[in-house]
């Protein structure tokens, strides 16, 4: 296995961070990879010590005021900005690997991102991977602050509304002790801005899923605190895809790549790539 790292401009001129797990094989294919709020790609070891040894290219970024990408912590001033960035770096990637197939996957607030990603620029990708998708604000968040944060943003748009519980995140100790603990994942309150950028595209969210038609599949722990589960089955329910497949972890928590069961996420993960590669 190697890794690689670098750095690119994003849409706002920040230096954005990412990173490559590449196979000592050609990679048959390559998983695109969108972390989740105030997380960073390099939380993905679970998948990339999975699939990588599969022959599986495995490219994250971190998106703009997160992990080791520079730009005030948890804040944006578009959505689109997201989005914007990821195309650069889907195109720095496609360059690199232009004969394999990219599935883009997204993780929580990364899912939100690649679905409107995917709206703007579906012929380019292969599949999409959606994990813990935020499309429907979990049961953590309080009902008021969803109600008040775009006023909040509109006055105040740097201020800190919310802080990710972090007992959320897996049932694996270890895994949430890790997160508390490490320095790349932003630990303060996420800024009024984001939340109400994020509330925005949530709402917009039942007219975009029905333009997707790649191959998805959707998975997800009943147990997420943190993204609504009703938010998965409403992508199912609603995506334009003819081949869609949803797989629902009973018991698990946000990060299904995470939890002490993941190999059965990914092995799932692996036979769907399998049929789609």
């Amino acid at each position: 296995m190697e890794r690689t790292e670098g750095t690119f401009k994003g849409s706002k001129g920040l230096n954005l961070y990412y990173q490559c797990w590449l196979p000592n094989a050609n990679p048959k294919a390559v998983l695109l990879v969108v972390p989740g709020l105030a997380e960073h790609s390099g939380r993905y070891t679970n998948l990339v010590n999975y699939f990588v040894p599969k022959d599986y290219a495995v490219c994250g970024l971190d998106t703009q005021g997160h992990g080791k990408s520079e730009g005030p912590r948890c804040y944006i001033d578009r959505f689109q900005d997201y989005v914007n960035d990821v195309k650069i770096f889907f195109d720095i990637v496609h360059q690199k690997y232009g004969d394999r197939k990219v599935f883009l996957l997204g993780h929580s607030m990364g899912s939100a991102i690649a679905i409107v990603y995917t709206s703007q620029h579906q012929a380019e990708l292969a599949g999409l991977i959606m994990s813990g998708a935020t499309l429907k604000p979990g049961s953590s968040i309080p009902s008021a602050l969803k109600v008040i944060v775009g006023v909040i943003s509109k006055l105040f748009p740097k201020m800190g509304v919310a802080v990710i519980d972090a007992s959320a995140i897996s049932q694996d100790k270890a895994v949430v002790d890790a997160y508390v603990n490490d320095p790349l994942v932003y630990r303060g309150k996420v800024t009024a801005r984001l939340g109400a950028e994020l509330v925005k595209v949530l709402n917009q969210m039942p007219k975009l899923i029905p333009k997707v038609t790649l191959p998805i599949i959707i998975m997800y722990g009943t147990e997420d605190r943190l993204s609504n589960p009703e938010g998965s089955q409403m992508l199912y329910d609603l995506v334009g895809s003819r081949d869609k497949t949803i797989k629902k972890y009973e018991g698990f928590y946000h990060e299904i790549f995470n939890e002490p069961e993941h190999l059965r996420v990914m092995a799932d993960l692996e036979a769907w790539l399998a049929t789609h590669i």
